[in-house]
């Protein structure tokens, strides 16, 4: 089980890493599934169910982080399309 999981992890970043680089949603996945992992195993582990409250965890934290990641990515292209709609209305401004 464990060398499954590792081995799907690891592939999973080998494939990130070969599509030229994360967005935003996969970054917050990626994170957010790490940190719910580990928090998960931490609190299952107090109720003898590591694993489950890591799968749990993770899966809740790859959710929360991909919904973050989202909505940073979609901030930074309206702050991109504001900046564009600024500088082309005063290129274009002639002067008095």
């Amino acid at each position: 089980m464990r060398t499954l999981a590792s081995l799907l992890v690891s592939l999973s970043l080998l494939s990130a890493c070969a599509s030229g680089g994360l967005s935003g949603r996969e970054q917050g996945a990626l994170l957010g599934g790490a940190l719910g992992a580990g928090t998960g195993g931490v609190i299952g582990h107090q109720k003898g169910k590591k694993w489950e409250g890591a799968a749990i965890g993770g899966a809740a934290g790859a959710l929360g982080g991909a919904i973050i990641g989202d909505q940073v990515d979609a901030s930074r292209q309206r702050q991109r399309y504001d900046d564009r709609r600024y500088d082309d209305r005063y290129d274009r401004y002639d002067g008095y």
